[in-house]
């Protein structure tokens, strides 16, 4: 059971959110990223291109190649956007990372206690040195939100298809 819950979190409060910068009504998001470009790990555009796929249900690889970016960049975009859960490393691995980190183990003893390949091993370091970015998270807040995923546009678009449950008695 310790393995299982090891890594748990519990917060006492929840994110504050705020009013997005973007939002599903057709705002630029090209306009917004461009205006945190500095933060970015690739351009504005080729970030849009990630974010609208990812917020669609793409795979962050799928969303990579559809942008012209590498996986790595799509992954430490999504990252400063603030979304969760892109380390590659259990929380068992991401000790032994930390343990790196803090000069406890050498990065060699550390890649092969963790069982990671070497760009595993870079995408979990990026992630535990790199806190997402508020401003950025804010500023693409729509575009990750329900209205905008792929279930919700399939529902849309089937719904002159689907019968009311008034429909039904």
């Amino acid at each position: 059971m310790s393995d299982i819950a090891e890594g748990l979190e519990v917060h006492d409060r929840q994110h504050e959110r705020g009013v997005p910068t973007v939002d599903a009504t057709g705002n630029d998001l090209v306009e917004c990223l461009d205006a945190h470009a500095e933060q970015l790990p690739c351009t504005p555009e080729a970030a849009a291109s990630v974010l609208n796929a990812y917020a669609a249900g793409t795979s962050v690889g799928d969303c990579a190649r559809e942008a012209g970016v590498a996986s790595m960049t799509a992954a430490k975009l999504l990252h400063r956007c603030g979304i969760a859960g892109l380390s590659p490393l259990a929380p068992t691995a991401r000790s032994i990372l930390t343990d790196w980190l803090d000069g406890d183990l050498s990065r060699s003893e550390a890649v092969e206690l963790t069982g990671a390949d070497e760009a595993a091993f870079a995408l979990a370091t990026y992630v535990e040195t790199h806190d997402a970015v508020p401003a950025l998270a804010d500023a693409v807040a729509g575009v990750l939100e329900p209205e905008s995923t792929a279930t919700v546009a399939k529902r849309d678009a089937l719904a002159e298809t689907m019968s009311s449950v008034g429909d039904l008695r």
